[in-house]
């Protein structure tokens, strides 16, 4: 798969580059899209929920009354579930929510994200993306200039840039990853993928392994 290569102004390069078809052209697996989404989004969970049971609220261990021959029922303190301030019963607990999905399925995830938005026609290869200084107004300009101002684009990088990242901290819809740290979840929640530079050369050897 050959797409043309633009500058920061949307205007063509010259240049083309390929995409692997192992990555960007196979059948998507909807089912690994679905079980790496899902452990993404589990993931960010924090899991610190929690309500304290009989042993751990303030209160007093005296039985209130005789164990039988009251009519009512047998109440060990005043820190029963059953009174009101007393423990919970079967209360959240800290847990952790993370879900195991094997690293051969993560990338399948990745790769039939990949498969659908080049199927869509949304992806843009950008030759680079240079900013002097952090600037939300530059950053506009090129989004303009590229057609996707309207949309959810995410531009992915090949290496740090900080200049790029604060640029784009402001803009709503807009996002930028750095491509070996990029989920499933990035890939699938954005409307066109910008790879800048080298970055599909560096997410495609990743997918490979």
């Amino acid at each position: 798969m050959q797409l043309e290569v633009l500058n920061m102004q949307g205007q063509k390069t010259g240049k083309k580059v390929d995409l692997d078809d192992a990555i960007f052209a196979i059948e998507p697996n909807d089912h690994a899209i679905y079980l790496d989404v899902k452990r993404y989004l589990a993931a960010q969970r924090s899991g610190t929920h929690k309500t304290k049971h009989r042993g751990e609220i303030h209160g007093s261990t005296r039985k209130l009354h005789k164990q039988k021959g009251t009519g009512g029922s047998r109440k060990g303190s005043i820190k029963n579930p059953l009174f009101r301030q007393g423990g919970s019963i079967f209360g959240p607990q800290p847990r952790n929510y993370e879900i195991k999905v094997n690293k051969s399925t993560q990338r399948l995830a990745r790769a039939s994200a990949l498969s659908y938005k080049a199927k869509e026609n949304g992806i843009v290869v950008l030759d680079a993306l240079a900013m002097d200084a952090p600037k939300t107004s530059a950053f506009n300009i090129v989004l303009k200039s590229l057609n996707v101002a309207d949309k959810k684009p995410l531009f992915l990088i090949g290496e740090k840039n900080n200049n790029v990242y604060l640029s784009s901290r402001n803009v709503q819809n807009a996002s930028v990853q750095m491509a070996n740290a990029v989920s499933t979840y990035d890939l699938m929640n954005c409307s066109h993928i910008v790879f800048v530079g080298n970055s599909h050369e560096i997410l495609s050897d990743i997918l490979k392994k």
